[in-house]
């Protein structure tokens, strides 16, 4: 038997690649993947070469945890069926439906420790926003909003959404979002913001700041999160962040460089800036918390705010190079692209 997987070449090229199927070790299962979900962060910049030289792909995850070079394979959510299983591997496993956090290929072998088992009353395509999900709750614990304040997030991609999904169960004052493209403003909107602003708006500032004669309690931003993966978005968080405010960065930039403005409001209205990454818990938590701790907040999310709303479009596997030319030049027409493994495989 042979399995099919996606290869990132070099920057900006990708393929298929037919490799031999290997059998489950004693302890492993080997899944037939059902749908698999591009990162329209991390995983672009792989795509685009955005990649510090020698950087591994992620420390956490097995399969990313060398150095990054080119060729690869890359991804991190994948969900699928357990379709054998190993010697030491109870029988009971057959059949399963899992998530793994692993690259996109159509089948592959994991250890039980690598895999969750999806919950049974929950849907295959709801399951692959379990990373994204995870994202935003981290970047909730590391923000920690509170009662009455006004939260600004720019970026709405598909974790920026969640993020605001999240947030919006809170009694804040107002929350706002920033992102270029109209299709995720309305989508911000439709899960619970307050405005949606395009960021390029030479009005956004004041629109931002809340300046309101008949509401006193108007003001600056008491907590920010820069999520649009754009470096020159941290100089506008600045721009917007009250005194003593927090500004979360979730972005990772890659190779991209980003130039701050820290000479004058940054230093004069102490404002502080958070590194927040999903791969490690808050030193401040890990007393109380775990990841799997974590992971069965973001379950329960998915079941509570249904991310599959966010899927635009989906490709089989075979038509990958499609899937990323998509995201690199057209964003503003997607939000979420997922990879089918059947022959249900039709772009939406």
């Amino acid at each position: 038997m042979k399995r099919t997987a996606i290869i990132f070449e070099k920057p900006h090229a990708v393929a298929l690649r037919e490799e031999a199927l290997p059998a489950p070790k004693a302890q492993e299962v080997l899944i037939k993947t059902t749908f698999s979900a591009i990162s329209a962060g991390s995983e672009l910049r792989v795509y685009r070469g955005q990649i510090p030289p020698g950087l591994p792909a992620d420390t956490t995850i097995k399969s990313l945890s060398k150095p990054f070079r080119y060729p690869l394979k890359y991804g991190y959510g994948s969900v699928g069926e357990v379709v054998a299983v190993g010697s030491r591997v109870d029988q009971n496993w057959l059949g399963r439906q899992i998530f793994s956090f692993h690259p996109h290929e159509s089948h592959f072998t994991a250890k039980l420790k690598e895999i969750m088992v999806i919950p049974e009353e929950m849907d295959l395509k709801e399951a692959l926003f379990l990373p994204n999900m995870e994202t935003a709750v981290n970047f909730l614990m590391d923000g920690r909003p509170i009662i009455g304040e006004s939260v600004f997030i720019f970026g709405q991609g598909i974790v920026g959404l969640l993020t605001t999904a999240l947030l919006a169960q809170f009694p804040l004052h107002q929350l706002v979002t920033f992102d270029r493209y109209a299709a995720r403003r309305r989508a911000s909107l439709e899960v619970g913001a307050d405005s949606a602003l395009d960021p390029k708006d030479p009005a956004f500032m004041a629109a931002s700041a809340g300046a309101d004669a008949n509401n006193p309690a108007a003001g600056p931003a008491d907590l920010v999160y820069e999520l649009s993966g754009n470096p020159q978005a941290l100089n506008q968080a600045i721009q917007i962040a009250g005194f003593g405010a927090r500004i979360v960065l979730g972005s990772w930039y890659g190779s991209q460089a980003a130039s701050l403005d820290l000479g004058g409001r940054f230093h004069r209205n102490r404002i502080r800036l958070i590194s927040s990454q999903v791969s490690t818990l808050s030193p401040e938590f890990s007393g109380r918390w775990t990841k799997n701790r974590r992971l069965n907040i973001a379950w329960e999310m998915i079941r509570k705010l249904k991310p599959a709303q966010f899927i635009t479009h989906q490709y089989p596997l075979s038509r990958a190079k499609e899937a990323y030319e998509l995201l690199d030049k057209n964003p503003q027409e997607a939000i979420q692209v997922i990879f089918t493994y059947g022959e249900s495989g039709s772009q939406m």
